[in-house]
């Protein structure tokens, strides 16, 4: 019996090692990722810098979906949405982002940043002004009353403060979106012979690295 246990074992190690070394042999460093910081931080977790007025970024909205699915459940997957892309004022980006994170405090966050990308991917629609993010939130059952006060909450406010923050200490290796900083230590890097499923696995694999 010990004899079976220890060959399984031994089968289970092999396989891993195996895996993690096929991992090494597929993401290469200065190809498929750069190291822009020496230390990762404490906690894993993804950022994904994106913009809703970005239509790659609306097209990697099922690669996101993938990438959290296949994530270790201790890696924290956070939307970084910026202001300085060209869509839009800074001002309106803003105020954009602020519409995300209402859907964050109200814990609906997915549904209502997917409403708010087909509003402009898909409908080709215009947001021109706070009042268009607040009439797509109570299309999609959020009320008036609750936008409104989630809008003035000290948490939102908080949270807008983080995002802008978190742009700012990245933007120097962040010009363009899709854009994914890993562990605060990795920044991906996807090239055109890639497969989908290539992308969200050097995502997983960039997550478990220190």
């Amino acid at each position: 019996m010990k004899k079976i246990l220890l060959s399984s074992f031994i089968a289970i190690t092999t396989l891993v090692f195996s895996l993690t070394a096929c991992a090494q042999a597929r993401f290469i460093e200065g190809e498929h990722y750069k190291v822009i910081s020496q230390t990762a931080s404490a906690k894993p977790n993804v950022k994904e810098f994106f913009s809703f007025w970005c239509p790659h970024c609306f097209n990697f909205e099922p690669l996101v979906a993938q990438m959290k699915n296949k994530l270790d459940a201790n890696v924290t997957f956070e939307k970084v949405h910026v202001n300085f892309m060209g869509f839009a004022g800074r001002e309106l980006q803003d105020e954009v982002t602020r519409g995300m994170l209402i859907g964050r405090v109200l814990k609906n966050e997915q549904a209502l940043n997917t409403a708010i990308f087909n509003y402009i991917h898909r409908q080709r629609a215009t947001i021109a002004s706070t009042d268009d993010v607040r009439s797509i939130f109570l299309v999609n059952g959020v009320s008036a009353e609750e936008f409104d006060k989630t809008a003035k909450s000290f948490a939102v406010k908080n949270m807008l403060r983080k995002n802008n923050k978190t742009i700012d200490e990245f933007r120097r290796f962040v010009s363009g979106v899709p854009n994914f900083i890993v562990n605060d230590k990795y920044q991906a890097t996807f090239t055109r012979d890639m497969t989908p499923d290539d992308m969200v696995d050097l995502i997983v694999y960039l997550s478990e690295m220190k």
